[in-house]
């Protein structure tokens, strides 16, 4: 299992440059988990970097993420890394969030997308943003209306760290990634 392997599934299965991006987050997010709590950070990057592969094509529930799961089976990846992706969806309750890396990915998958959106509308793009910010913009229903606030507060919860830790470490993880995720600063015309 290598990362460049990982990848290059990811961009056969994905043509969507804003998805491809939202799984970069996610996997600089885990990969920064993995470090925190001493675990496999090349396997935990994996995991956030493949974890919505197969949405493009199959974006309705349960194919999403069942059709990925079989995919990622038949290509030898192992069976933890597979349950972790299947977990991160709410719908299949065969597959509840057990292991850390199973809540990390649950905690990191929506808060990545919501920070992403967050840094889009902030002239200095993601550097410089604080938790205090993302936590403001989560009240305003209409902005990113499609993130579910309550799967990032309860990924925090299920993860045993505290909201707004949680909020700025995901932004820390991000920010060294921000050129390729698109969220550094934009140059005013």
């Amino acid at each position: 299992m290598h990362r460049d392997d990982a990848y290059a599934l990811l961009c056969e299965y994905t043509e969507s440059d804003s998805l491809r991006k939202h799984m970069l987050a996610v996997e600089a997010a885990m990969r920064a988990y993995a470090r925190k709590f001493g675990e496999d950070e090349e396997k935990w990057g994996i995991v956030g970097l493949l974890h919505d592969f197969d949405y493009e094509r199959w974006p309705n529930a349960p194919d999403h993420p069942l059709k990925g799961a079989e995919i990622l089976a038949a290509r030898g990846y192992p069976e933890d890394v597979i349950y972790a992706i299947k977990s991160h969806a709410d719908y299949l309750a065969d597959c509840p969030r057990v292991s850390l890396m199973d809540k990390a990915l649950y905690a990191c998958d929506e808060l990545a997308g919501f920070c992403t959106a967050v840094a889009m509308v902030r002239p200095q793009g993601i550097r410089g943003m604080k938790a205090k910010s993302v936590k403001k913009k989560m009240k305003q229903k209409s902005f990113a209306a499609n993130v579910s606030r309550e799967d990032i507060v309860r990924g925090a919860a299920d993860l045993g760290v505290d909201l707004d830790e949680h909020i700025q470490f995901v932004i820390d993880a991000m920010i060294g990634f921000a050129v390729a995720l698109g969220l550094a600063k934009r140059s005013v015309d």
